[in-house]
């Protein structure tokens, strides 16, 4: 906005009281946009003097009045106020110091004055005015400026009460340190924790407070706040009674424009209450662990009675159950036995082959008992190898459409992928056979029986609902029914030893137990689902492979192989086993020779015998036979060694016990087994 039009400072006041001068410069001006007003005495211009006066024009001839009026008005101006003012002089016919003279008739309060000497020119009078206006225009910008520096000290002053009212409130120390370590700033906490008022305080230096162990104590923390860094600490801090206090102290670092540390805040926190609350927290929470460790302690040792009172249960009835199997087997076989005797004694031999027949079949039936009780415990001998399951499956189509009856229809469903995982491939059959002949049972009136396999991912959320199973890829072979179901309540049982839902002398209760068993030691899991009056779906899990690898299959021969006089080592601790396999080898054609324990053999094996296979027990006393067979590779190296077990905990994987050029048979076994592993593994042994 120009000075001719500005809200302050605009007018100009004009005092020519002779002559025409005073309408002769009012009509140059209005032309010129001035708001200009003729007064025609100084105590009118005493008047009208204020904010809104821009300039004074006053003759020469004026000021020979009385200008007490005038200089009482310019005295009563605000301070930052100094209104100019244009004298018009009377050029006195050239003589010099007209001008001087003019302007020392003005009241000595004026001190922006211009003289301008008569006649006067137009630009020389605008140009005055205009510099004098811009000058007045000035002044008010000050007077503006001032008043917000003002606003500005008064808003600033009461900020700094309030804040300081804020922090001599607060029941925290508070303070500010420069870089020099004294103190700009203290609230009135200072007079609790230390006796100094804050006035007292601030311009000391740390130390004088501090004490020279105080200073030790926070040395590292003060240099790392001027380092920049945020600094908590707690420590004991006694207060002036000598009475102890715990205190909790910060130091925050404070960075100037160019962002260097020019000094840190201080807070410090009386933690003394809470220090006690949480040593007595502590010491509830160890009163009541140790009252819980007990009470865990009383009710382990009352979990622990009762799982010895189930474990006995259990074991009564697996041994109960044993002992009726075993004895219908043995009463088969000793009263076979005992008739044979008896007939032999008397010479009539007709009808020996029908009780050689039953006592067979009761000896395989109590192998076949002994390996479900392996395959439940976990601890029979597999031998796992690559295995196509969609393969296997379809293979036992027929043997499983002969095993059921003909109301039952049966439906194969491989797996669109490939299905391929490392199991015991006999075992995985036994499995898929005891299922099928329990949904058989279960399926009276006839139904539908379905194989089914797949590939599943299992992931940590199916892990985390279903324990037992571990994250990855597993092959699914499923064997569901149409029958009866199994009640809710029997579910978790049906995998127990012994446990049937089957009629009495309808079942042994050790098929889920095998199928269950064999499993879990294929590294899988068992799953079941069942309903009743819907069916039944039992799963189980094996560990997916990402392909196949093919493996030849030794070819039976026909007939009894038979040896050509390779001497064998025999070592078996049970005399009776001993004295079979050493009759089968010599009708066989082999030469055995006799140890009963390792050391004996250890003795023949540093000898320089001749010597074509070693065929030892799993499980001698003392060393047993993966010890006694490292043992042999160090004396002979090439030697075959043929490892035969009934049972053996370090031998329940095949693939992990074996190493080269060994291989193992399971107790019991057929005169025929033994001949051809014996065969198979002294084909191209050269004869010494």
């Amino acid at each position: 906005m120009g000075h001719r039009t500005a809200a302050e400072g605009s007018r100009v006041l004009l005092l020519a009281p002779f002559g025409r001068d005073a309408d002769s410069v009012h009509g140059l001006l209005t032309k010129q946009g001035y708001d200009a007003h003729i007064c025609p005495d100084i105590a009118s211009v005493a008047e009208t003097l204020g904010d809104k006066t821009g300039v004074v024009i006053i003759a020469e001839e004026a000021l020979r009045s009385d200008l007490a009026p005038l200089r009482t008005a310019l005295a009563e101006q605000d301070e930052w106020s100094d209104i100019p003012f244009v004298v018009l002089a009377t050029n006195r016919h050239g003589r010099s110091g007209s001008a001087e003279l003019a302007r020392n008739r003005l009241p000595d309060v004026v001190t922006n004055a211009i003289v301008l000497e008569r006649p006067l020119g137009l630009a020389s009078l605008v140009s005055a005015i205009a510099s004098a206006m811009r000058s007045r225009q000035k002044q008010f910008e000050l007077r503006d400026r001032l008043a917000e520096l003002d606003a500005g000290r008064q808003a600033l002053a009461a900020s700094e009460a309030e804040l300081r009212l804020i922090a001599d409130s607060l029941p925290v120390l508070i303070a500010f340190v420069d870089r020099d370590m004294r103190y700009r700033f203290a609230n009135r906490a200072y007079h609790d924790w230390f006796g100094r008022m804050p006035e007292d305080v601030i311009g000391r230096h740390v130390s004088e407070l501090a004490g020279v162990e105080g200073m030790k104590a926070r040395a590292d923390a003060f240099r790392r706040v001027l380092e920049g860094e945020t600094v908590h600490l707690e420590m004991a801090w006694p207060k002036l009674d000598g009475s102890p206090r715990e205190a909790e102290i910060r130091y925050l670092p404070r960075r100037d424009a160019r962002g260097e540390v020019d000094g840190f805040h201080v807070f410090v926190l009386d933690i003394t209450d809470r220090k006690r609350m949480q040593q007595d927290l502590e010491r509830l929470v160890e009163e009541r662990t140790a009252a819980l460790t007990r009470e865990m302690e009383n009710r382990s040792q009352t979990e622990a009675a009762l799982r010895q009172s189930q474990k006995m249960e259990a074991v009564g009835h697996l041994t109960g159950g044993i002992a009726h199997d075993f004895n219908n087997m043995l009463t088969g076989i000793i009263g076979s036995l005992d008739i044979m005797k008896r007939r032999i004694a008397q010479n009539r031999f007709d009808g020996l082959d029908r009780f050689m027949d039953a006592a067979a079949t009761s000896a395989q039936r109590a192998a076949s008992l002994t390996a479900r009780l392996l395959a439940f415990s976990r601890r029979q001998s597999l031998d796992p190898k690559p295995l196509d399951v969609n393969e296997l499956v379809i293979s036992l189509e027929e043997l499983l459409r002969r095993t059921i009856q003909e109301n039952i229809s049966l439906r194969i469903t491989p797996s669109s992928s490939g299905a391929f995982t490392v199991a015991d491939a006999n075992q995985l059959e036994n499995a898929i056979l005891n299922l099928a002949i329990n949904a058989r049972d279960a399926m009276p009136e006839g139904g539908q029986l379905t194989v089914e396999t797949r590939t599943m991912d299992v992931d940590e959320a199916y892990v985390a609902n279903r324990p037992g199973i571990e994250p990855g890829q597993y092959v699914v072979i499923s064997v569901s029914d149409t029958g009866v179901g199994i009640p809710p309540e029997l579910l978790d049982k049906v995998f127990d030893p012994f446990f049937t839902t089957k009629p009495l002398g309808q079942g042994t209760g050790l098929g889920l137990s095998m199928v269950y068993g064999f499993a879990r030691q294929s590294g899988g899991q068992v799953r079941i689902h069942s309903q009743p009056g819907l069916g039944t779906t039992v799963s189980i899990f094996l560990k997916a492979s990402p392909s196949l690898e093919t493996h030849g299959e030794e070819q039976a021969s026909e007939s009894t192989p038979e040896g050509d006089g390779q001497t064998v080592l025999l070592v078996e601790d049970d005399p009776s086993v001993r004295l079979l396999v050493r009759e089968v080898l010599e009708e066989l054609g082999y030469k055995p020779i006799e140890a009963e324990e390792a050391n004996a053999a250890i003795g023949i094996l540093q000898s320089d015998r001749s010597l074509q296979l070693m065929i030892s027990d799993v499980g001698l006393p003392g060393m047993n036979g993966r010890q006694l067979a490292d043992i042999a590779r160090q004396h002979r190296p090439d030697l075959p060694i043929l490892f035969i077990t009934g049972y053996a905990e370090n031998a329940a994987i095949r693939s992990g016990f074996l190493g080269t050029n060994m291989q193992m048979i399971t107790k019991p076994f057929a005169l025929d087994t033994l001949a051809e592993k014996v065969s198979t593994m002294l084909a191209g042994v050269r004869q010494p």
